[in-house]
Order: C-alpha cells, then sequence, then structure tokens
C-alpha cells in the first residue's frame, strides 16, 4: 500500500464533503428546505439504476452513467450553484467550473484524477451515450421536485414554459420515453397553475 497514495484519496474524499454545503434553488419534494448538491447527486444515481431500461441506447454503462452522476456536481464546491434559468450567472459558469475541476481532480493521485476528470469533461460535453442518459436525469431531477412543490422554484423565478422545454429538450437525446414524461410533466404544472404558459 502506497500511504502517499491514501492519504491524497481521504484529502479528496474529505474536500468533497463540502458538496453538502452547496445548497441548490431546488427544494426537497416536501417543500421542507433546499435541496444540497450531495443529496442531489444521491438522488440521481438511484434514478439511473432504476431507470436505465428507459436509456435512449440499451447498451448503456450503467457503472460510467453512476460515476459521472457522483461527480458532475462536485465542481460545485468551488464554483458554487448557478440556477439554470440564470441568464447572467450562467456567463462565466464554464469558466468558475473549469478552474474548480482543476483544483478539485488534480487532489487526487496521478494516475487517477486524470480518470475522474475525464468523466466530468464527458458529463459536460453529452457526447456519449452514457452522458446523454446522465444528462436527461440531471434535467429530469428538478422538474420533478418543481412539480411535486407546485412550481416553488419556476414561481419564484418567474420561469415559464418555454423556458422549461427550451431548457430541457436534451433530455430526449438521453431518453425519448423520459422526454416524453417529462413533457407530460409540463403540461399537467400549466394547467394545475404550478407553471405559467
Amino acid at each position: 500500500m502506497n500511504p502517499d497514495r491514501l492519504e491524497q484519496q481521504m484529502r479528496f474524499l474529505i474536500e468533497i464533503d463540502k458538496l453538502k454545503h452547496v445548497f441548490r434553488q431546488t427544494l426537497l419534494m416536501d417543500a421542507s428546505r433546499y435541496e444540497n448538491d450531495a443529496e442531489h447527486s444521491w438522488h440521481l444515481a438511484l434514478m439511473a439504476i432504476l431507470l436505465s431500461e428507459h436509456a435512449a441506447e440499451q447498451q448503456l454503462d450503467t457503472l460510467r452513467v453512476l460515476k459521472m452522476l457522483l461527480i458532475h456536481d462536485l465542481v460545485e464546491i468551488d464554483a458554487g450553484d448557478t440556477f439554470c434559468y440564470d441568464k447572467a450567472g450562467n456567463r462565466d459558469k464554464a469558466a468558475r467550473e473549469q478552474k474548480a475541476a482543476d483544483r478539485l481532480f488534480a487532489m487526487l493521485p496521478h494516475e487517477q484524477g486524470p480518470e475522474v476528470r475525464a468523466l466530468w469533461d464527458e458529463f459536460e460535453a453529452g457526447r456519449t451515450p452514457e452522458a446523454r442518459f446522465a444528462g436527461a436525469l440531471d434535467r429530469l431531477h428538478p422538474m420533478l421536485h418543481n412539480y411535486q412543490t407546485r412550481g416553488a422554484a419556476w414561481r419564484k423565478h418567474g420561469v415559464r414554459k418555454k423556458d422549461v422545454l427550451d431548457r430541457n429538450r436534451a433530455i430526449e437525446q438521453g431518453s425519448p420515453a423520459l422526454w416524453e414524461y417529462a413533457k407530460r410533466l409540463v403540461e399537467e404544472s400549466v394547467r394545475k397553475g404550478f407553471l405559467c404558459e
């Protein structure tokens, strides 16, 4: 066993505990408080396990999807959470997240850091079937929360139906079935007054 390697891994694991303190604009489904990034990642991992049969590609590497989902928001430890409908905040989001990725993944041992960084880059690029499915789940998740909280974040930020459809259209690339489900959620949300036309 390499003690330096173990120390690097432990320092990284201690550092990523900070993800529990990065809060999103998404309320928990019972609307009792805001969700943190660690809870979001955990929920996405379970979604991937349970919903992988609905992926656009049937020969999906589910373990790769899980890895991407568990690391995709680690950069928010430094970069912070940027609300997906915040146009101003999204202007420099990529630069902030790249800088955070450079710092965080460099904490890992020299052969592990690039592997984890490559997974994060793959998720961000969204070009592989696994990244597209992971991205679909990442976009569907807050829609479920908004529906369950009667559109709380949508209403708070003045988000409209067109905004939600435009933002989440990429779900279809990862899972046409989940995109159909998402569109039904949007229509039902409009009908119930959770989301403005």
